[in-house]
């Protein structure tokens, strides 16, 4: 079985707190819109976003996790925030023996292929997405990227449950450094290569990258290519895949 963990920010730092949460329900209905019923969602949350959709395989861990300050070092300090909540959902996994885990980033859609595919090969040490889109909120189109997603967007491994190397005493208060295996999404791939233990490239475009949402905290967007050989429509095909409406 798939388990998505979902990290969300804190109404105390989200720039728009209704923004948050549409992005966060939609994000929500793509790890739910899976092919395969064998997945769960769990959702790590300060407070419980104010959405209308529900599902019964969909789980809230509420945290008391003081938010993030504003101001200098606020996107370490957030990326701190996010480590916690990842962390905290990897342990309340545990007691459901997941096969494998992905991160899910609370902007972001991910296909409805997934949790079927993982099923199929749950033997496998995991799978990175190569091939994934970018997409600006609003536009009737979707850009595709042919290769390195995983070093573009967080929402993008799948890793086998037993790879993780969970502590057998989570710590709560620890600094950047104690998370970073779970948030560096870059090197997770090289990572678990190094341990004798490689990924396999995802045989299929895996996940969405949202941007010119008005609410992302990587703040990279404008580093980002858009070629207009990689643009395609944004067809009702992919549209219900990835639950992007």
């Amino acid at each position: 079985m798939l388990t998505f963990i979902i990290p969300v920010k804190s109404a105390a730092v989200a720039k728009h707190w209704p923004t948050t949460c549409k992005l966060f329900e939609r994000c929500l209905r793509s790890t739910c819109n899976q092919t395969s019923t064998d997945f769960r969602t769990i959702v790590v949350c300060n407070e419980k976003p104010d959405i209308e959709f529900e599902h019964p395989q969909v789980d809230y861990i509420l945290v008391d996790f003081v938010p993030p300050a504003k101001g200098k070092n606020f996107r370490t300090r957030g990326n701190t925030d996010k480590g916690r909540k990842i962390l905290k959902g990897l342990i309340h996994a545990q007691k459901i023996s997941p096969s494998h885990a992905m991160i899910v980033d609370a902007d972001d859609c991910v296909s409805n292929r997934i949790a079927g595919f993982v099923k199929q090969y749950s033997d496998r040490n995991g799978w990175y997405i190569n091939r994934g889109f970018k997409y600006r909120e609003g536009e009737p189109f979707i850009y595709i990227k042919r290769q390195n997603f995983y070093r573009m967007c967080g929402t993008s491994n799948i890793i086998r449950f037993d790879l993780l190397n969970l502590p057998e005493v989570p710590e709560y208060n620890r600094g950047y450094g104690y998370y970073k295996f779970y948030l560096d999404h870059r090197k997770i791939k090289s990572i678990l290569a190094e341990r004798g233990s490689p990924m396999e490239p995802l045989p299929f475009p895996g996940a969405i990258y949202i941007l010119a949402t008005g609410d992302n905290m990587a703040g990279n967007e404008n580093n980002l290519s858009f070629n207009l050989f990689n643009r395609k429509p944004l067809t009702p095909e992919i549209r219900r895949e990835f639950s992007l409406f």
